[in-house]
């Protein structure tokens, strides 16, 4: 979680897409994980865990945005 919400943090706007998270991050999360094979649907599951946490909030059609 700490990985996928500095990379939230680097994104220096108040709202991002789960594609611009996958463009710009995959590769990167990629290379701090080796031994994960589904970077993808981690990516995913800790937007999901940030969210529930009230870090941050999915608007609606893969768009979330940091909550103040």
């Amino acid at each position: 979680m700490v990985d996928v919400l500095r990379c939230i943090q680097s994104v220096e706007k108040k709202q991002f897409t789960l594609r611009e998270m996958y463009n710009r991050f995959e590769q990167e999360l990629s290379r701090l994980h080796p031994q994960n094979k589904h970077v993808r649907p981690k990516i995913r599951q800790q937007l999901q865990i940030l969210r529930d946490k009230g870090i941050i909030r999915f608007v609606g059609e893969g768009i979330y945005e940091i909550r103040d």
